[in-house]
């Protein structure tokens, strides 16, 4: 037990000795650190460029790492992106021996109190035209100065928005030195493209790459090149969001179009269904033209929903034309030998179009098919039944005026009542006759817009599956371009 306590002892102190040791390590380099930094920016001025020959270049490199994107406004084309920008470079005034300072190496200091590289973002669309972040610098013993700042940029970027909401953006973020040309300061590319390991995922872009290229331009105004590093944002929209809030509604609306024309004609209804379609993608249209830039190519989904608009309209067109034919009564002119052919016999079989009003189990058919079970001669004798009692009544007048002449002279009270009798019944026969003609005449007008309006119903069967196969390859095309 007194060994075990003994040696618990022992590493107790040799760790508060320890601590002790570093804690004054950690005082001689502070005290240190005071004398370098007084020593260094004794003579030391951070306006010009710190080399020991003007001539030579100092080379700045430049690293970006993407952090999040902030923002994508398509309408102004402006990105928001929140960068950590890391620029380093060898300042010739500011070195020493770390042997001299019990080897410090490096030092932390204020970025304002050493020359920084004027280097800008080119395509900048901010009005906020402030100062760099005033982070600390890392400064080492060999004179080179590492700065790393964070910064909130917005920069111009060209949208295309032809494939939206399926479309790809590349963005550019373009660094270089605003006054100082190659001749005095070059940049060079840390990466061969932008650091991602730190990237916030984003809900509506995914990130596809950032490579940077160096580019050396040489302006109209002066002779000196001038490089800079451009780096190059690939986006790829999720259009999960747009598929379920602009797309698909579109696509159900647009197939209650040609359902218009299988609304019965005499509904009042079917003008309204289409007029209502055409407004609920009206609306649609303007929530897309919101969001989109003021430009010259229309977005996919813009093409798709101009092109439902315009099927509805044609569609809506459509149906008051038929509702006219619908409505023909018996002054309008008897369909034509043509279109008795092609429209009521072919394609009323082609579209399972039956007379208005009926279908495979009405009265009507019933009956002709009694007719043909019973055969010609049943619906003959029928028709002979019904006529036998008038036409024995006529007979029977007609028989007794030929008696008139012998039954006069020995019965002449009874022949006259006879008579009478018999121009009654001439009378009730010419006006049975009558009323049957003015039947017969109602029958043939009404069967004339029976006509019309089984034409009419044809023509609404035949533009409803032409309508849907329309609408159909429509959303089949869409996706297919945007694939």
């Amino acid at each position: 037990m007194k060994r075990k306590s003994l040696s618990s002892l022992y590493v107790s102190l040799g760790l508060l000795f320890t601590a002790v040791i570093l804690k004054a390590v950690e005082s001689a380099k502070g005290k240190y650190a005071h004398m370098l930094f007084n020593e260094l920016f004794e003579d030391y001025s951070n306006a010009l460029r710190p080399v020991e020959d003007t001539d030579k270049v100092l080379n700045v490199t430049l690293q970006i790492t993407l952090s999040q994107i902030k923002d994508m406004d398509e309408r102004n084309q402006i990105l928001s992106a929140y960068l950590w920008i890391r620029q380093s470079w060898y300042d010739a005034y500011l070195k020493w021996d770390k042997d001299k300072y019990d080897g410090l190496d490096s030092i932390r200091i204020p970025s304002s109190l050493v020359w920084r590289p004027d280097i800008v973002l080119y395509n900048k669309a901010d009005d906020d035209f402030s100062e760099p972040v005033n982070t600390n610098v890392v400064l080492r013993y060999d004179g080179k100065i590492t700065w790393d700042a964070p910064a909130i940029t917005k920069s111009s970027c060209v949208v295309d928005v032809s494939y939206f909401p399926f479309d790809s953006q590349q963005c550019n973020l373009t660094f270089g030195s605003w006054t100082y040309n190659g001749n005095q300061v070059d940049i060079i590319n840390s990466l061969d493209s932008g650091d991602l390991s730190d990237f916030v995922e984003d809900v509506e872009w995914e990130i596809h790459g950032m490579p940077a290229v160096k580019n050396v331009i040489t302006y109209g105004c002066c002779s000196e090149p001038y490089p800079d590093v451009t780096f190059t944002l690939i986006l790829k929209r999720k259009s999960s969001f747009y598929i379920f809030n602009l797309l698909l509604p579109c696509i159900l609306i647009s197939f209650l179009a040609p359902l218009g024309f299988y609304l019965p004609a005499d509904s009042g209804e079917k003008v309204s269904l289409g007029v209502t379609v055409l407004l609920a993608l009206t609306v649609f249209q303007l929530m897309v033209a919101e969001i989109m830039p003021p430009s010259e190519n229309v977005p996919l989904i813009g093409k798709y929903y101009i092109a439902t608009m315009t099927m509805i309209t044609a569609s809506t067109a459509l149906t008051i034309i038929i509702m006219n034919l619908h409505h023909c009564g018996s002054e309008a002119k008897p369909v034509p030998q043509w279109a008795r052919v092609v429209i009521l016999d072919y394609m009323s079989k082609i579209f399972f179009v039956y007379d208005v009003g009926e279908n495979c189990t009405s009265p009507k058919r019933e009956k002709e098919e009694e007719c043909k079970f019973e055969g010609d001669d049943g619906c003959q004798r029928r028709h002979k039944e019904i006529r036998s009692p008038l036409s024995n009544r006529n007979d029977d007048c007609n028989l007794r005026e030929k008696l008139n002449g012998n039954l006069h002279s020995v019965h002449g009270v009874n022949v006259r009542e006879s008579v009478n009798y018999c121009s009654c019944y001439k009378m009730l026969i010419k006006n049975i006759e009558y009323i049957a003609n003015c039947i017969r005449d109602h029958k043939a007008n009404r069967a004339k817009g029976v006509e019309w309006k089984k034409v009419a119903k044809v023509m609404d069967r035949f533009f409803m599956w032409i309508f849907f196969v329309m609408v159909f390859f429509m959303s089949v095309l869409i996706i297919g371009k945007a694939a």
